[in-house]
């Protein structure tokens, strides 16, 4: 079964299902309606009793850029929204691949951390953006602390400097990186394998592995919503984007 209307495409095939960002216009930025649409799917894939596994993956050149700005220029972001999706991709009783064959920026990098493996092409690109333009990793945290050395993510967190899918490798942030001619390869293989686990075994496994950051977002969800909500509807933080918006310069640092 193949669903291609909308924002996010959808397809079951033997044991996996397949759920594309199909958003290349704005790189698959976080906008309400992929939100919306990507939950769904999700939500779908988790009740499906032939899925064993999810492949998370993307059209065009970047996975995901992170937030919608457009929609955060005109203070329609929705972000409990976002936090609720990192949530659902953690709490999914299948386990979660991301295939990335393009860039990962922002909230991007939540949705990547929040996933219980990631095959990343070599010539992918990762960065947290968010400090450069008035913001803080707030919500992506709760997804990405946990699986990266302290010291390196406090370097990409407050630099915002890209880095390349061997980094992101070393770092923890995703499982593999491999030629681009090779991933789909090493995706289909981590599915073969998921394929020869019992779907209960599986599923406890997963609960296990992530008991510790479904705490974190059981306590600090709704802080870090607000945050970034705070964050985003400042006046430092409105002024880069609507730079970014209209193509020019923000202008210096600061208030």
């Amino acid at each position: 079964m193949t669903e291609t209307n909308g924002l996010v495409r959808y397809e079951a095939g033997v044991g996996v299902a397949t759920v594309t960002l199909d958003s290349p216009h704005n790189r698959n930025a976080l906008s309400a309606q992929l939100v919306a649409e990507l939950t769904d799917r999700l939500g779908e894939a988790g009740a499906d009793r032939d899925v064993r596994a999810v492949v998370l993956t993307h059209t065009g050149r970047v996975f995901c850029s992170g937030a919608d700005l457009a929609a955060a220029a005109s203070g329609s972001l929705g972000t409990e929204a976002v936090m609720a999706l990192l949530r659902l991709i953690v709490e999914l009783p299948k386990p979660v691949i991301a295939r990335i064959a393009g860039h990962v920026r922002a909230g991007g990098m939540g949705i990547v951390g929040a996933c219980d493996l990631a095959v990343a092409a070599e010539n992918a690109s990762f960065a947290f953006t968010e400090a450069r333009i008035g913001l803080a990793p707030a919500m992506i945290s709760l997804t990405t602390l946990d699986i990266m050395d302290p010291r390196q993510a406090a370097r990409y967190y407050l630099t915002g400097d890209t880095f390349g899918a061997p980094v992101a490798a070393w770092l923890g942030l995703i499982t593999v990186a491999c030629g681009g001619e090779e991933l789909d390869g090493v995706v289909d293989g981590l599915v073969a394998q998921i394929r020869g686990t019992s779907p209960q075994g599986a599923a406890e496994t997963k609960k296990l592995l992530t008991a510790a950051r479904r705490q974190r977002l059981d306590t600090a969800a709704p802080e870090m919503a607000a945050l970034s909500a705070r964050l985003f509807a400042s006046e430092e933080a409105q002024k880069f984007i609507r730079a970014f918006l209209e193509k020019r310069p923000p202008g210096p640092p600061g208030p």
